[in-house]
């Protein structure tokens, strides 16, 4: 039994799940019986235990559906980043070799064995359901692939253990209950949109409604429906920021929303106090693919504006330490990597086993490759990845510090720090930009920071774009911002 045919069990005529765009709506009831028509579905294409379903679509309900059944059956599913290009999908696809696949752009999908994602609409499928439990908790049953910020895109296998300790712990931090009501809007290929939107909220019995992709305007009217009650959504913090500009901008009809939590990315203290300043508590929060929801700001505003850049705090579930460059655990205050231990944690990567063993330490503990520090109250505070720190005259330098201490810089709306070769420091900070009716110079950052930042850690470099490069959820390709600069290194065209 899971969480979905509990509640099925307990209140069948609950609404489940809705979708805002189509109207289409389910109780639970009748979404575990899709559930369950789905796994008959599957078993009559001939699949079992250890076959992986790749699906390409935008949000939907299908998604979520074909999901629960795959883990049901001993399938593993596969959400692919639509917004990929053909080559990054196919080298995905050669990667998880998948017995079948679902989408919504068939086209896209070339020779390979597909079908249309509008084939396991419950209206069309004309079959009796096939009533599996969960056989081995253990077993994976999500795929996602990493955003490839880094280079070659992995598989990170989660296991249906894995995906109930980031409904539990979401659940605890976020304050979930019946009542709760999700908007799942970031795409279902993240763990944000596949897992930490819709398991907490099927854990405690809730709402979950689905919006196939974010527009601010449109987000707003929704979040902003008192009769739509919805309280709870999660997103990166540019999101949230489009959110703030948006015309219909109100917060005074956001007071229903237990909270705005946002993760996936560096969120400035300065953006976040905006939205205290307005009456909407924002909780920022830490989690990655491999090990789901790990720390959470509580709901609490006060507690927020007081430790306000925090990431939070992990439940009794979460084992967390930071350790030097030796794998010593530092004292509080003082920057170090975060490893983590604990049934959140993944099964592995899919065939890289020798990957994963390096990710993780002899006794256990898994790397993160992030440099946070904890204080004295336990609150962490994420520093910077660990491999986007550069050493400038022998200084390490993080440049989400940097970035946080440009947030009020005037006219600076988007930007990122990146580290570039420098003949006399080794590395020196450089800014990317976008800011069309700006001209910014060296020299005004510097007066700006002055003060405010060791100098070490100034930026040296000016590069102004039309757009910063992202991923599917919004992340800035800071590897892509290092190879735009040294396009421009050998072209002689650098700003």
């Amino acid at each position: 039994m899971d969480d979905l045919h509990l509640h099925a069990s307990l209140h069948s005529n609950r609404q489940a799940v809705r979708e805002l765009v189509s109207g289409r709506s389910w109780t639970y009831g009748e979404f575990d019986h899709w559930v369950a028509v789905c796994v008959a579905r599957l078993a009559a294409l001939g699949l079992s235990q250890g076959d992986r379903v790749a699906c390409l679509s935008l949000n939907r309900a299908e998604q979520i559906a074909l999901h629960l059944a795959c883990a049901r059956l001993g399938l593993i599913y596969v959400p692919l980043n639509w917004r990929l290009s053909d080559g990054e999908l196919q080298q995905i696809i050669a990667d998880c070799e998948p017995s079948l696949f679902v989408s919504d752009n068939p086209a896209r999908l070339g020779e390979y064995r597909w079908r249309h994602i509008d084939d396991f609409d419950p209206e069309r499928m004309q079959l009796l359901p096939l009533w599996h439990s969960v056989s081995d908790p253990d077993l994976p049953s999500l795929m996602l692939y990493t955003s490839g910020t880094t280079g070659v895109p992995k598989g990170v296998m989660l296991s249906e253990r894995n995906l109930a300790e980031t409904a539990i712990n979401f659940s605890i931090l976020g304050e979930v209950d019946s009542n709760s009501h999700f908007l799942c809007e970031s795409p279902m290929f993240h763990i944000i949109g596949m897992v930490t939107s819709i398991r907490p909220a099927l854990l405690e019995g809730a709402r979950i409604s689905i919006s196939d992709g974010f527009d601010a305007d449109r987000t707003m009217a929704w979040l902003s429906d008192a009769a739509l009650g919805l309280t709870h959504y999660f997103c990166v913090p540019q999101m949230a920021q489009a959110l703030r500009k948006s015309r219909n901008y109100n917060p005074r009809a956001l007071q229903h929303m237990k909270a705005l939590f946002t993760g996936g990315a560096p969120h400035a203290a300065a953006h976040i106090e905006a939205w205290l300043d307005d009456g909407v508590p924002v909780a920022d929060g830490y989690g990655m693919s491999e090990a789901g929801t790990v720390f959470g700001m509580p709901v609490d505003p006060e507690l927020i504006r007081r430790k306000v850049g925090c990431v939070g705090l992990p439940t009794p579930r979460v084992q967390a330490r930071i350790v030097d460059s030796d794998g010593k655990p530092v004292p509080d205050g003082e920057p170090g990597e975060l490893q983590l231990r604990g049934q959140n944690v993944c099964v592995g990567y899919w065939r890289r086993s020798e990957e994963f063993a390096r990710a993780n330490t002899e006794d256990g503990w898994f790397h993160t490759g992030d440099i946070l520090t904890r204080d004295a109250d336990g609150y962490y505070r994420v520093s910077d990845r660990k491999k986007d720190m550069y050493i400038s005259g022998g200084e390490n330098v993080y440049p989400a510090e940097v970035e946080a201490a440009l947030a009020h810089f005037p006219g600076l709306d988007e930007f990122a720090v990146v580290g570039v070769p420098d003949e006399r420091w080794g590395e020196v900070g450089c800014l990317f930009y976008v800011a069309p009716q700006a001209d910014i110079q060296c020299e005004d950052v510097e007066a700006f920071l002055t003060g405010k930042l060791a100098r070490y850690k100034i930026p040296r470099r000016l590069v102004a774009l039309e757009a910063l490069p992202r991923t599917g959820v919004g992340k800035i390709k800071k590897h892509a911002l290092r190879d735009h600069f040294d396009r421009a290194e050998d072209g002689g065209t650098k700003g």
